[in-house]
C-alpha cells in the first residue's frame, strides 16, 4: 500500500468534524456515526509501516506510523469516539460536537506520530478541542475550570515542543522512540507527558475539569487524554525505575481524595487517577508482560471508566446533580442506567469482566520481578478504588435513602451507548484471549487461576466490609 492509498483516521474524522455544524439534526447523527466506523475500516486494512513520510527543512517526519503498539490504542479511541457520539446524539450543541470529534481525532492523529513535530501537533489538537467540553456547560465554575485546564494542558505542549528541540539538537533526530532519561530535553518530554498523565502534583486539572463538563464532555474527556499520555511513556520511557514510584503514589493517593468526596462525577475522576497509576506502573517495570498489561489495562479502563461517566452523566442529566447528599433511590426511575453502573463498577476488579484480566497482567508481572512492596500497593489501591468507584459511585446514586426523586430513564441513545460497552467490559471478562491477541507482545497468560481469583475476591470482600461501616457509621 502505497502513501497515496493511505488516509489516516486522524484526519478522516478531523476533517470531517468540519461539515457537522451545516448539516440537519438527523443527518448531523448519522454522519457522525459514519465517521469512526469508516475510520476503523480504512485503518483495519492498513499494514504495519511508516508512511507519511515529509522531508521538513531537512529534517525527516514521519506523520504516519502503524505498528502492535499504536493499533490496539487506535482501535479502543475509535470504538471510544463511537460510544462517546452515541452517548451524545441528543445534543443539539454543534460546538461541543465538532470539539468531540476533534478532540479524539487528535488523540488518534498523536498516537499514530511517529515523530516529536507531528506528536506536537497533534498533542496541542488535543489540549484546544477538549477544553470546549468543559466550557460547553457555560457555567462561572465551568469557565474558570476551564482556563485551569488549558493551562495545564498548553505548558504540557510547550514542554514537549523545548523537549523535542533539545533532542533534535543532540542527536540531530525528531524520531519519537525510546528515549533515555538523561539530559534537559528528555526530562521536559517526561514531564510534558506526565502532566498529561496527571502525574501527583500535577494531576489538579484532572478531577477539577471533568466533573465540571457537560454530561456527554465528560465521557469523552475519560477516554483520551491520560491514556494517550500512558501511550507517550510506553513509547518513549518503558522500563525507567522512577515511574514505578510515580505510579504507586498515583495508585495510592487519589483513594483518600475520592473517600472523602461528595461529588460522584470527582469521585470518578479520582478513581481514573487511581486506575492510571496501575498503567504507569506497568509502564516502569517495563517487561513485555508489564507493557502488555498497561495496554490492556488502558484499552479496558477506557471501556468500564467511560461507562461509569456515562451513568452519572445519565443522572446528571435527568437530575441536574451528581451530590451524594441530593441522590438516592434512583434504581426505582433508571433501573437500565443503574444495571449499567453496577457492569461498569464490577469491570474494575471482579473476575468475569474486563478490568480483572487486564489488571492482573500488571500485578503479575510487578510480582515476577520482585516487586513486592509495588505488588502489595497495587492490591491495596485495587481495593480502595472500588470501595470508592465500585461501591459508593453505584449505592449512593440509586440505592440509598430515597430522595423523592422521579424522573425519566436515561434517552435511548444513551442506554445503547452504555449497553455495548457493559457488552464489551462483559465479553472481554469472559473472552480474555480476544484482548489478548491485540496486545504489543507474544502472551500465553491465564488471569482465571485459582490463587488470583480467591486472593482478588478477598479484597472485594474486605472493601466491601470497611464500606459497610463507613456507611453505616
Amino acid at each position: 500500500m502505497s502513501d497515496a492509498t493511505v488516509v489516516s483516521p486522524a484526519l478522516l474524522i478531523i476533517g470531517g468534524a468540519a461539515l457537522v455544524p451545516f448539516l440537519p439534526h438527523l443527518l448531523r447523527n448519522i454522519y457522525m456515526l459514519a465517521l469512526p466506523i469508516v475510520a476503523f475500516g480504512f485503518f483495519v486494512v492498513m499494514p504495519q509501516g511508516e508512511f507519511g513520510l515529509v522531508n521538513y527543512l531537512g529534517v525527516e517526519l514521519v506523520t504516519l506510523r502503524v505498528d502492535l503498539w499504536s493499533r490496539i490504542f487506535v482501535y479502543i479511541f475509535l470504538l471510544a469516539t463511537l460510544l462517546s457520539v452515541i452517548f451524545a446524539l441528543h445534543v443539539r450543541d454543534t460546538m461541543q460536537q465538532v470539539a468531540g470529534l476533534v478532540y479524539a481525532g487528535g488523540a488518534i492523529g498523536a498516537v499514530l506520530a511517529g515523530d516529536f513535530l507531528t506528536l506536537f501537533m497533534f498533542w496541542e489538537v488535543t489540549a484546544i478541542a477538549s477544553v470546549f467540553l468543559v466550557w460547553a456547560t457555560r457555567t462561572p465554575e465551568s469557565y474558570r475550570s476551564g482556563i485551569r485546564y488549558i493551562i495545564f494542558q498548553l505548558i504540557s505542549g510547550v514542554l514537549l515542543l523545548m523537549g523535542a528541540l533539545a533532542i533534535y539538537v543532540d542527536t540531530g533526530s525528531l524520531r519519537f522512540e525510546q528515549v533515555a532519561l538523561e539530559g534537559i530535553g528528555a526530562w521536559l518530554v517526561f514531564i510534558a507527558f506526565g502532566i498529561k498523565c496527571a502525574f501527583p502534583l500535577l494531576h489538579n486539572w484532572l478531577p477539577d475539569a471533568y466533573p465540571n463538563a457537560t454530561a456527554t464532555g465528560a465521557v469523552f474527556l475519560s477516554a483520551f487524554t491520560t491514556k494517550l499520555a500512558v501511550y507517550a511513556l510506553a513509547r518513549g520511557f518503558a522500563g525507567e525505575e522512577i515511574l514505578i514510584y510515580i505510579g504507586a503514589a498515583m495508585a495510592l493517593v487519589p483513594i483518600f481524595y475520592a473517600t472523602l468526596e461528595s461529588d460522584l462525577r470527582r469521585v470518578l475522576a479520582y478513581a481514573l487517577n487511581n486506575q492510571l497509576g496501575f498503567m504507569v506502573i506497568g509502564v516502569g517495570v517495563g517487561t513485555e508482560l508489564a507493557l502488555n498489561g498497561t495496554a490492556a489495562h488502558a484499552f479496558c479502563h477506557i471501556l468500564y471508566k467511560s461507562l461509569l461517566f456515562m451513568s452519572m452523566g445519565a443522572v446528571v442529566y435527568r437530575t441536574g446533580t451528581a451530590q451524594v447528599s441530593s441522590l438516592g433511590g434512583l434504581y426505582k426511575s433508571m433501573p437500565w442506567t443503574t444495571g449499567f453502573c453496577m457492569v461498569g463498577a464490577a469491570s474494575m476488579a471482579f473476575p468475569l469482566f474486563g478490568g480483572f484480566v487486564s489488571k492482573s497482567l500488571i500485578i503479575s508481572a510487578a510480582s515476577a520481578q520482585g516487586y513486592v512492596w509495588t505488588w502489595a500497593i497495587l492490591m491495596l489501591a485495587a481495593a480502595g478504588v472500588f470501595l470508592n468507584a465500585g461501591l459508593k459511585v453505584p449505592y449512593f446514586a440509586f440505592f440509598s435513602r430515597d430522595r423523592g426523586i422521579r424522573c425519566d430513564e436515561a434517552p435511548k441513545n444513551m442506554l445503547v451507548a452504555m449497553a455495548i460497552a457493559s457488552a464489551f467490559c462483559i465479553g472481554i471478562g469472559l473472552y480474555p484471549t480476544a484482548l489478548y491477541s491485540l496486545v504489543p507482545y507474544a502472551i500465553d497468560y491465564e488471569p482465571y487461576t485459582g490463587a488470583h481469583v480467591v486472593t482478588q475476591l478477598q479484597l472485594l470482600a474486605f472493601s466491601a466490609l470497611a464500606f459497610a461501616i463507613l456507611v453505616r457509621h
